[in-house]
């Protein structure tokens, strides 16, 4: 990640704190960069490969692309 991508994620987080339990970050084990999306991926998974959850998908601009949730069929 280069400056710009740092500086976005750190308000991207920043937002996050703000929502509290409502955040999409809450939960999160790893945050990865995709350059292809321009966005935040908050991975949910254990490390070791466990995972209940999809990752959530945040832009740069801070906008949820993807809530994230259950791969187990739970709603």
């Amino acid at each position: 990640m280069g400056r710009k991508e740092l500086e976005a994620l750190i308000r991207v987080l920043q937002d996050q704190l703000k929502q509290g339990n409502d955040g999409v970050a809450l939960g999160t084990w790893q945050i990865l960069y995709s350059r292809d999306h321009d966005a935040f991926v908050f991975e949910k998974c254990e490390i070791g490969g466990y995972c209940e959850e999809r990752p959530a998908v945040v832009s740069v601009s801070g906008k949820v692309l993807d809530k994230g949730g259950p791969l187990l069929g739970e709603t």
